[in-house]
């Protein structure tokens, strides 16, 4: 794969050689391969068709995830926030014991390394949020609640240049990875003015179906935000938000 040089930078196909833009920048590839149907038929390729039905899987896995928890996502990832939780995924299919290859699944895998995963590699909770806080989960309520004990703001939660308010999120998503369906319900704070003041305790909750049989992904997460004629503006765009898995729960 070679990088685009130059002013005009290419998209398409020309000559055998695809042209394209990655979160890298303009890229060429030529095109080659192993012929199609060769690929869908040949044995020789039977481990290279596990291989790739899986990595599907773990694509639309991803994909379920991040349009689940889309509310908070969209001002909390980065460019490659797909790209990463996919390995994610796929390295949890291959922890899965009772299918064979190739049919192997996300929700017979072992799902708990998904937890501490942060969706904005340019924000990561544990950077931001230093106050110590539970979380108790209760699958047969199908309720997730947070609380956090009272904290001085500039203290505890360690803001970029720029900050003058901030909100603190939290969600939870029941996911149905074999059906491609969600649950997803979320809650957050007031925004809160960012300084020495003390924030008082914070008690709050999320809510999916009651005694839910699907596995449970819970996300916290902190919106930095600057005020301008008393508006409230996402601090660069949400370039610095917060948004991590910080539970997953299978039944």
């Amino acid at each position: 794969m070679a990088k685009q040089d130059g002013i005009i930078k290419l998209k398409g196909t020309m000559d055998g050689v695809t042209f394209y833009k990655t979160a890298d920048g303009y890229v060429a590839r030529k095109k080659g391969g192993i012929d199609k149907k060769r690929l869908e038929n040949h044995p020789a390729f039977q481990r290279t068709r596990e291989n790739n039905a899986e990595f599907a899987r773990a694509g639309l896995g991803s994909k379920l995830i991040r349009k689940a928890i889309l509310p908070l996502l969209k001002n909390a990832k980065d460019p490659r926030v797909n790209s990463r939780l996919t390995k994610e995924l796929l390295a949890i299919i291959k922890t899965d014991t009772v299918n064979g290859r190739g049919l192997r699944t996300i929700a017979d895998g072992v799902m708990e390394p998904l937890e501490g995963f942060n969706f904005n590699g340019n924000g990561k909770l544990d950077s931001a949020l230093y106050s110590a806080y539970a979380l108790n989960l209760d699958r047969v309520a199908g309720s997730l609640q947070l609380q956090i004990d009272a904290f001085t703001a500039n203290e505890y939660i360690i803001a970029p240049s720029g900050t003058m308010h901030f909100e603190i999120v939290l969600g939870m998503a029941e996911l149905d990875f074999n059906g491609n369906a969600f649950v997803f319900n979320s809650n957050k704070t007031a925004i809160t003015p960012w300084g020495a003041q003390e924030v008082p305790a914070i008690d709050m909750s999320a809510n999916v179906t009651a005694d839910s049989t699907l596995p449970l992904l819970q996300v916290m997460g902190v919106n930095f935000y600057q005020e301008v004629n008393g508006q409230m503006y996402p601090l660069r765009n949400g370039s610095f938000n917060a948004l991590a898995v910080v539970g997953i729960d299978k039944p």
